[in-house]
């Protein structure tokens, strides 16, 4: 794996983004959540070590210690920053795939239309506005009460930060600083976004844990229901993060999907 920094040229100005690039094969663009690029790492080598993949993680500005410059503050802008990024990279037929946070940009990432991109995977998105079944206010809660809802095994698979490092916990608040500032004035949710999905062109794939209490399964429902060519599968045994608990089961719903959308076959 090679991490570099790109340096980005955007109308609002130049962007620095730290990205690792792993694998060769077919082309994945993994876009992590708001824990930050160490919940989507092992997942990432997973892929590549498996599957004919080359799994290029950005690092989403704020996030694991990076800077975020003071006129990037959505998800919009962090699409198109990406956009431009597989254009700097010269990549075609690219499935996206993000979790939460990621998962949202993955989506307004479909919106732009781009012929780089072949799909979406949408692992436990926020970003959409479903009456009935809103996002747990992740800002208000203790990390164990996160951890409850997030979770299928929390016992397993919970992080008690008092037990980690000052500097990781210096990270961890700086993760979370910059996911307030992106997840905007409603909190993880964009209220146009649901109506706006209709016109996705891209095959896309909602994938859920079942287990999921910060975004329910009938949330990740309605998100498939909104796109065009979309298709909703449910994972068992897991919650909001399958890359973590059961990164096996995710690695084959993403590579079948993948795989059956590629559009630069050997």
């Amino acid at each position: 794996m090679t991490s570099t920094v790109h340096t980005l040229t955007l109308p609002s100005g130049d962007l620095d983004i730290t990205v690792d690039d792993q694998g060769q094969g077919h082309p994945c663009l993994l876009l992590h959540g708001g824990g930050g690029p160490q919940t989507v790492a092992p997942f990432a080598g997973l892929l590549a070590e498996q599957r004919p993949a080359r799994v290029i993680t950005p690092v989403h500005p704020g996030f694991g210690g990076t800077a975020r410059p003071d006129w990037l503050t959505d998800v919009p802008a962090l699409a198109q920053a990406y956009i431009r990024l597989l254009d700097e990279l010269g990549l075609t037929d690219v499935t996206v795939v993000g979790n939460s946070i990621g998962g949202w940009i993955a989506a307004e990432l479909a919106l732009l239309g781009s012929d780089r991109i072949s799909g979406v995977v949408l692992v436990n998105a926020a970003g959409i506005k479903v009456p009935g079944h809103p996002i747990a206010d992740t800002f208000s809660l203790t990390p164990a009460e996160l951890s409850r809802l997030a979770f299928h095994d929390p016992a397993k698979f919970a992080v008690d930060p008092a037990t980690l490092p000052d500097a990781a916990r210096a990270v961890m608040a700086a993760n979370r600083a910059a996911l307030q500032v992106y997840s905007g004035p409603f909190v993880m949710e964009d209220p146009t976004l649901r109506e706006r999905l209709a016109k996705v062109t891209h095959p896309a794939l909602v994938v859920w844990g079942e287990s999921d209490e910060v975004v329910d399964a009938e949330y990740g429902r309605a998100y498939a229901a909104a796109m065009p060519q979309a298709r909703f599968e449910l994972l068992h045994r897991t919650g909001h993060m399958p890359q973590i608990e059961t990164p096996e089961q995710l690695l084959a719903v993403v590579w079948d999907f993948a795989d059956s959308h590629a559009t630069n076959r050997p």
